[in-house]
């Protein structure tokens, strides 16, 4: 109407002046910020990936990529090892066969998890959520009239072995009863997204703290890491495909010689012991303690001691490797190119790494399994998500633990070099589980607020308990009853158990029924059905006909 009118207005004056200039319609009101650039719809499965869960690169490619996965996770094992070994009373000897057993016990369940639990390529390896139980178990037997130190320390293995033996039985009868599968339908983008971000973010002590530690080893090696990796694959296309894929490994050979030379010219042989400890590669003394060839066996220490009281701190850390494999899972699913898993497979792969931590105990590892989330970080930064690729590293693992010299070799590369890594991959989980948030409505305010106070709780309280945590596992939860001590340290010292707890709750309770579009839920619910989205059972149904042959009630 305003421009018919103006028209008129100015045709009854073009008698009498020049008529002004034409002025340009105003452009049709366009939503904020969709004319400054392209708008990216969500996308399900990331397109940048080279190999998904299905395609495998060539067999040397696969070999060398397993080999990358197996060094990745040789450092969470040596820590473990470095931390819980000594204050057992153990030596260098006891040490790198505790290396071995874990290392035996990483592979037997990385295999069957590949293949009988989530189908998807995680490496299952010792877990920190066992450390703060199995130190007050130490503590427990730390004032017993021993011979030796040796004696105190089989006679503490066996108590924890006994302890993850009766643990174990938690996550065997949740998952295979189907209630954790079932807990995970309580989940929307709006929780996955925390619970993976504090899988990776949780973790920050684990990075540049321990880089710190020895810093003219750690600091080259990320820095290194960053440039050869990222930036120096652009200068050649035969360099891209080498360096995105294997200058993890070539970092670390570089490094590594490069701690070797300062070690032998002598430039720590006047610090600090703790210095010593990190940027030394002879210091961990495992090459020569460790045996050619010993085969772990279960029962290796001795039989396991049953106390009610250890047992029931490891209960509350076997839930809690259970909530923390969960969100590494779903981080596992995005880098590997599948869907999120449904149900019924979070169950089983819970089930079955409660079997596996049943195995641990017989083989006398110090601590139970969980899903690697280095490893799976491993995935987004090699841009490789092949299933294979995770299950020959298992070869590399069983290997290593049974030929000890060979993998106490690797094993003695300093743990700031780790670290360095720890620090990009631990990066690109939490950065995963932001992508989770494209699923929902991200302009919401509620979903803001349920985010918000899930990723801030998920790592605040954990931080609280950590710090008010002493040498002998001690937390801030001091009541008479020392076995509900345990549980509840345990429980609330992991951030992506306090992120689920959390997060699941605030989703579910506010205004839930109202915002049911808004937080995701539409999209989500078809993949956590067996039957809901075609492309399920084609990532995720057991290999060979096998299902054939089991009860429906356990796929």
């Amino acid at each position: 109407m305003g421009e018919t009118h103006n028209h008129d207005h100015n045709h009854n004056h073009n008698h009498n002046h020049q008529p002004p200039p034409p002025q340009a319609a105003p452009p049709p009101a366009m939503p904020l910020g969709s004319a400054r650039g392209p708008l990216f719809p969500p996308a399900e499965q990331l397109l940048q990936l080279h190999y998904c869960i299905h395609s495998n690169p060539s067999w040397p490619q696969t070999v060398l990529l397993a080999f990358q996965h197996y060094i990745v996770m040789l450092g969470t094992t040596v820590m473990i090892a470095t931390v819980l070994v000594p204050q057992m009373g153990g030596g260098p000897g006891d040490k790198a066969r505790v290396i071995q057993s874990l290392l035996f016990t990483s592979g037997v369940n990385t295999l069957l998890q590949t293949l009988f639990g989530t189908r998807l390529p995680t490496v299952m390896g010792p877990s920190f959520a066992y450390i703060i139980s199995a130190l007050s178990v130490i503590n427990d037997l730390s004032d017993g009239n021993f011979r030796s130190e040796h004696q105190r320390f089989e006679h503490t293995m066996r108590a924890i072995q006994g302890s993850l033996i009766v643990s174990s039985f938690i996550n065997i009868i949740l998952g295979y009863g189907q209630a954790w599968g079932n807990l995970t339908r309580f989940f929307s983008p709006i929780v996955i997204t925390p619970l993976v971000c504090v899988v990776g973010l949780g973790l920050f002590g684990r990075g540049f703290p321990q880089v710190g530690d020895c810093i003219e080893i750690g600091l080259p090696m990320l820095i290194l890491l960053v440039i050869s990796q990222q930036y120096m694959q652009r200068v050649h296309p035969v360099a891209q495909s080498i360096l995105e894929r294997f200058a993890l490994l070539l970092c670390i050979g570089l490094i590594w010689a490069f701690a070797a030379i300062l070690t032998v010219a002598g430039a720590y042989n006047h610090v600090k012991e703790r210095t010593e400890l990190s940027c030394r590669i002879d210091r961990s003394f495992l090459l020569q303690s460790a045996p050619w060839i010993k085969v772990p066996y279960p029962f290796q220490w001795g039989t396991p001691i049953f106390r009610a009281s250890s047992v029931f701190g490891m209960m509350g850390a076997a839930l809690v490797s259970a909530a923390e494999s969960t969100g590494t899972f779903y981080a596992a699913s995005r880098l590997a190119g599948a869907t999120p898993p449904p149900a019924h497979v979070v169950s089983r792969s819970i089930g079955l790494q409660g079997l596996g931590q049943l195995f641990d105990g017989f083989f006398g590892a110090v601590v139970g399994t969980t899903a690697s989330v280095e490893n799976v970080g491993l995935l987004g930064l090699t841009r490789v998500g092949s299933r294979r690729v995770v299950q020959i590293s298992t070869a590399f693992m069983i290997f290593f633990s049974i030929f000890g010299k060979f993998g106490a070799f690797f094993a003695s590369i300093p743990l700031p070099i780790f670290a360095a890594i720890y620090c990009i991959l631990y990066g690109i989980v939490a950065a995963i589980g932001v992508s989770f948030i494209q699923f929902a409505n991200k302009n919401s305010m509620r979903n803001i607020y349920v985010l918000g106070i899930s990723l801030f709780l998920g790592i605040s309280i954990p931080q609280y308990f950590v710090m008010n945590t002493d040498i002998a596992g001690h937390g801030p939860v001091r009541t008479p009853a020392g076995w509900f001590n345990d549980i509840l340290n345990t429980i609330f010292s992991s951030p992506p158990t306090v992120a689920t707890i959390v997060g699941t709750f605030v989703d579910n309770t506010l205004e839930a029924r109202h915002s049911v579009d808004d937080r995701g839920v539409p999209w989500l619910v078809p993949f956590q059905r067996r039957k809901g989205d075609s492309r399920n059972d084609e990532f995720y149904s057991y290999p060979l006909r096998i299902n054939e042959y089991i009860p429906s009630r356990f796929l």
